[in-house]
Parts: C-alpha cells; sequence; structure tokens
C-alpha cells in the first residue's frame, strides 16, 4: 500500500480511523500536524487549541510528530522508513493560501506532492474534508477556498491506491467515474 486518501466531512471519524489505522500497523508511525500551532497565534483560538489538544492525546505519545504547515515532502522524506499520518490536507490548502499562493502554484503543488507521497515507499495516509457539499460560501474568499480545496482533494485522490468518503463512521470507497459509466460509444440512443 502506498498513498490511502481520507474524506469526508466535520466530525466523520476520519482522523479517528487514521489513529486507529496507525496503531494497527503496529509500527513506528510519523504524524504529520499541518495545522498552525494555537500558541502561535495572533489571537488566542481556544477551540481550535482544544481541538490540538484531544488529537495530542487521542494518539500514541511514542509517535513522532512532525508539524509542519506547508512543506509536506520534506515532512514525508523526514519520516524515513516509517508509515505517515497526514493530518490534514484542509489546513496545508488553507495554510497555502494564507501564504499568497496562487491557485495554479496551489494545484502544481498538490500533484508534486500527491505524487511524492504516493512514491514514498512506504504507507501514507492522508486526511481531507469535504467542504464543497454544503451552503455556497457568501465570500469571495470563501467560495475560492471550496474551489481551491476541491482540486486539491482531486489531486490527491488521483494519487492515491485507495480513497475513502467518511460518513458517521463509515466509509465508502472512491473509484474511478469511468470504471462506472457506460462506454458512451456503444450506448444505444
Amino acid at each position: 500500500m502506498t498513498l490511502t486518501v481520507l474524506i469526508g466531512g466535520a466530525r466523520s471519524a476520519k482522523s479517528s480511523l487514521a489513529v486507529e489505522w496507525g496503531r494497527r500497523t503496529g509500527e513506528q508511525v510519523t504524524y504529520v500536524a499541518t495545522a498552525p500551532r494555537p500558541e502561535d497565534a495572533a489571537e488566542p483560538d481556544l477551540d481550535m487549541a482544544d481541538r490540538v489538544d484531544r488529537h495530542r492525546l487521542e494518539r500514541p505519545s511514542t509517535w513522532t510528530t512532525i508539524e509542519e504547515t506547508v512543506d509536506l515532502i520534506d515532512a514525508i522524506d523526514a519520516a524515513g522508513e516509517s508509515p505517515v499520518i497526514i493530518d490534514c490536507l484542509t489546513l496545508w490548502t488553507s495554510n497555502l493560501m494564507w501564504l499568497g499562493r496562487s491557485d495554479d502554484e496551489i494545484d502544481e503543488l498538490a500533484t508534486r506532492t500527491a505524487d511524492h507521497a504516493a512514491g514514498y515507499g512506504r504507507p501514507v495516509l492522508a486526511i481531507t474534508n469535504e467542504v464543497g457539499l454544503g451552503v455556497h460560501p457568501e465570500t469571495e474568499l470563501g467560495r475560492r477556498y471550496r474551489d481551491v480545496l476541491g482540486r486539491v482533494n482531486q489531486r490527491w485522490v488521483a494519487a492515491a491506491e485507495h480513497s475513502l468518503m467518511l460518513v458517521a463512521g463509515r466509509a465508502i470507497e472512491l473509484r474511478d467515474p469511468w470504471d462506472l459509466l457506460p462506454d458512451p460509444t456503444e450506448a444505444s440512443l
């Protein structure tokens, strides 16, 4: 197994599944956390600090944690020979946008990073949110974020050997739609 992507909404059990997957490997796992450190924020975000603390308590203390908000290629390489969990592409995309990266730059980096993760040679499990199923964002920035993250998710899922959509703690395997659609040249009118 090389790259697996877990995608779903908030509280769909993506992170819990990833941690359990890591435990079941029986190996020393490297956990790549993409969230900016709450204590480094200009204004305290108590909800984010609580989420980070919950995630830290959820995973085994013996795992290696790499806090990396942008350079996932270096973070994967720093894992050495261990399986990797990346949590999450949602925040990684947001971090890139806040740094002023263009949509094209983010698309290119997503493709390059996903391909690198797929070729790592050890299991990589990446977590991301599906934000395109909800209400149409009210702001231009919100709409841009939804669209950019949608393309980032497409890049990672395209590079993945397995991709699962999680809903309420249950998973559906995602498949290439061209494997499911009938051949349009053979369709009868």
